[in-house]
């Protein structure tokens, strides 16, 4: 076992282009809502996103929470970019001949109140996620895996779907309707990463054995800028 803080390898940057392509699918295909069952609605981004979670498991378990920080970060620049380049093109005046205008505007288009509430549940989220995991594997000298990486995302992903849903949508419908969402939203994505949990175990065994990694974050001072 070896500690690095400052490791980066192709493999790093192949898992790294993966977890932010995914945030920035899921931001993208969030507008679309997917009628699960009668009563039950949730965005499209529910199938895409907890794969951010995934990767942010990984991350931290094998490089550790400074490198996890790093690349949460780099995320959160990637969707802050995203919505700025959607709402500058959306308001570029557009050719009377073209009649696309309502439909890109509906795909893309976003209000500052959900942008907020998108990227505040992110930050909330993916941080107390990545710095949960990192406690316990300390606490448990590395050991039970899917422990930690359940019990990170009872709290990160609790933490994003109260944020994003609730700033979102508070006080525009009936206040049950959206606890309704909060909690559908939230037991989706949890057992979404437990029924993944072999995934995560086949993908930090290899990265460990390839990489000659496993960071433990001893006496860390947890910053989520720096420390």
């Amino acid at each position: 076992m070896k500690n690095n803080d400052t490791f980066v390898s192709k493999r790093f940057l192949t898992v790294a282009v993966v977890y932010v392509t995914c945030l920035l699918l899921s931001n993208l295909i969030a507008g679309k809502m997917w009628a699960v069952s009668d009563g039950i609605t949730l965005p499209a981004a529910v199938i895409l996103f907890p794969v951010t979670y995934i990767f942010g498991d990984i991350f931290t378990e094998v490089y550790g929470f400074r490198n996890a920080r790093t690349i949460i970060w780099l995320g959160f620049a990637c969707s802050f970019f995203a919505v700025v380049v959607y709402m500058l093109t959306i308001a570029l005046p557009h050719p009377g001949f073209w009649t696309g205008q309502e439909a890109y505007q509906t795909v893309l288009g976003t209000t500052p109140r959900i942008a907020a509430a998108s990227l505040c549940g992110y930050l909330f989220g993916e941080f107390s996620n990545s710095m949960i995991l990192s406690r316990l594997k300390v606490a448990t000298g590395g050991k039970h895996l899917w422990l930690r990486t359940i019990l990170s995302t009872l709290v990160g992903e609790g933490f994003d779907s109260v944020i994003f849903i609730t700033v979102s949508f508070w006080g525009t419908m009936d206040n049950a309707v959206v606890l309704q969402m909060i909690l559908f939203q939230y037991l989706f994505k949890v057992g979404y990463e437990v029924l993944c949990t072999p995934l995560t175990y086949a993908i930090v065994r290899h990265l460990k054995q390839k990489e000659g990694i496993d960071t433990f974050d001893y006496n860390l001072k947890y910053h989520i800028v720096r420390g």
